[in-house]
């Protein structure tokens, strides 16, 4: 089987047919393609939708996830993002794999299908050309009879000239180019076959990755606990008050007195201006039922039941003791930053980050005086203070000398309206603020710090800032404290004399007892 001798007047037949098979491959990478933005498209609208049912951050919502069903709906989110990001293989799998390579296939094919039928056409001009010849020989010898014998051998050998091209023609030049155009168009066949294959392998390649997706959403169904949510519920609401005791029978001539529960939260409504009682019997409405302010929430919770208002305040100050420990990481740093620069003066000024570590170091005292307010209110809540310590009192007062509060933060100056709501009204006395030098009076009699060994300065070191210690060249001081891994050392000159150089500075020598322990 040969088209160079089975087609051998078939040329241009076998033209519109080699041009319908390219026309055809071609078809097939725009159908492969339109299937590559079809998967990305898919996986844009999957991403999409997972992003969109995501929890914000920092919301209420975000609290409301920690049920073990919503857990699963946020683990199907996930598994429906990989699954999306499989499409997104597919997609790329086929562009790389018989998008690009039979576009380049495509190029190489058109080039040599027009050289082999341009060889074609260039055959057959030749065989046309010899064939006028041999009519213009043949009428040559007709019009030329006495000239016969000449215009016969002219003829003759013209006629066995191209009765040679005409065999060449037609068992050499043709069969050999439909040959090669026959061997073309089975690699295409070949080819398109190859790409349909591919294009099966394409998919079932991330079939075991969808499917691990798939157990993934199953398995995070199958982890939601209803029993565990629901004493989620409870944590989250519970209030942490009793239920009421029974009504008391009275005299209809009487007010009716109900009783409640001690840890039930009332208020009385007497002659005068009316208190906020905890415990104890009292007159008035109960707490589930007393309306709530609408007001700005007061700063330590006292709107809220004990058990809220303990997770508030418990959850306060976690959020300070991070805040502070973010602020002390960030002043280690320009510390170590700044002591780079006084061992290199060419990379920076250290006096430039003197402003920078002050509000650092003012950042973490303010912090540090709002922590311990909150905890002096959660001591309060929890019962490990009956009261609001003068300790707290002094450094909440300092702590609001600095920025004064919009709510009064005690619960005890609320009061409640006659209709049993609640409204924030300002003390009629302020608390008394005191100075700085009296928060740091508590600290004055600390013991001072024993010597670990000695130093000796290496150099002259100016201390500006506040925490350092100025020495000389050639100085003996002691070693209170070793360096901590910031690059300062803590030394002290007398009893009066102490502070911070750079480790770098000074040349230390601990004592063996120091070391040991």
């Amino acid at each position: 089987m040969s088209w160079g001798t089975e087609l051998w007047d078939q040329f241009d037949n076998l033209e519109k047919h080699t041009q319908w098979g390219i026309d055809i491959l071609e078809k097939y990478i725009k159908f492969v393609k339109e299937r590559t933005e079809i998967e990305l498209s898919y996986a844009k609208q999957l991403r999409n939708l997972s992003k969109k049912y995501q929890p914000k951050k920092n919301s209420k919502e975000e609290e409301e996830y920690k049920y073990t069903s919503c857990k699963a709906f946020i683990s199907t989110l996930n598994e429906m993002n990989d699954y999306a990001g499989q499409h997104e293989v597919i997609s790329e799998n086929m562009a790389s794999q018989i998008i690009v390579d039979l576009a380049r296939y495509v190029q190489e094919l058109k080039q040599e299908r027009k050289s082999n039928f341009h060889d074609g056409r260039k055959a057959q001009q030749h065989i046309e050309t010899c064939w006028k010849q041999l009519e213009s020989a043949r009428q040559q010898a007709q019009i030329r009879h006495q000239m016969a014998e000449d215009s016969k051998a002219d003829y003759s050998s013209i006629l066995q000239k191209f009765n040679h091209e005409q065999h060449e023609y037609y068992h050499t030049h043709i069969p050999n180019i439909f040959q090669k155009i026959q061997e073309m168009e089975e690699r295409r066949i070949v080819r398109i076959g190859e790409s349909m294959k591919t294009y099966a392998e394409v998919d079932r390649q991330v079939i075991p990755i969808i499917g691990k997706c798939l157990d993934g959403i199953v398995k995070a169904a199958e982890s939601i606990d209803q029993k565990n949510d629901s004493q989620l519920v409870i944590e989250a609401y519970k209030s942490g008050f009793e239920p009421p005791g029974d009504i008391e029978f009275e005299d209809y001539t009487q007010p009716m007195k109900r009783t409640v529960s001690d840890n039930s939260l009332s208020n009385s409504r007497g002659e005068g201006k009316p208190d906020l009682k905890f415990g104890g019997k009292s007159k008035g409405k109960l707490w589930p039922f007393i309306k709530k302010n609408k007001g700005a929430t007061p700063e330590d919770f006292s709107n809220l039941p004990p058990e809220q208002r303990r997770k508030k305040l418990q959850q306060k100050v976690d959020e300070l003791n991070k805040e502070i420990q973010k602020e002390m990481d960030q002043r280690d740093a320009i510390t170590k930053m700044k002591d780079v620069y006084l061992k290199n003066p060419q990379m920076g000024d250290p006096a430039s980050l003197d402003h920078k570590l002050a509000e650092v170091s003012q950042n973490i005292e303010k912090l540090r005086l709002e922590t311990q307010k909150f905890e002096a209110w959660l001591a309060e809540v929890e019962g490990r203070l009956p009261a609001r310590s003068e300790q707290a009192r002094r450094q909440s007062g300092l702590y609001d000398s600095q920025n004064p509060p919009t709510v009064n933060n005690c619960a005890q100056d609320r009061e409640s309206s006659p209709d049993g709501s609640y409204t924030e009204e300002q003390s009629q006395e302020s608390e008394v603020k005191v100075l700085a030098t009296d928060f740091d009076d508590e600290f004055d009699d600390e013991e001072p710090l024993a010597a670990i060994g000695t130093c000796k300065a290496l150099y002259t070191f100016e201390g500006q800032n506040e925490g350092t210690i100025s020495v000389v060249e050639g100085e003996t001081l002691y070693v209170i404290e070793e360096d901590k891994g910031d690059g300062w050392t803590r030394i002290r000159r007398n009893e009066d004399e102490e502070g911070y150089v750079p480790t770098s500075y000074v040349e230390v020598c601990l004592d063996k007892n120091a070391k040991d322990s």
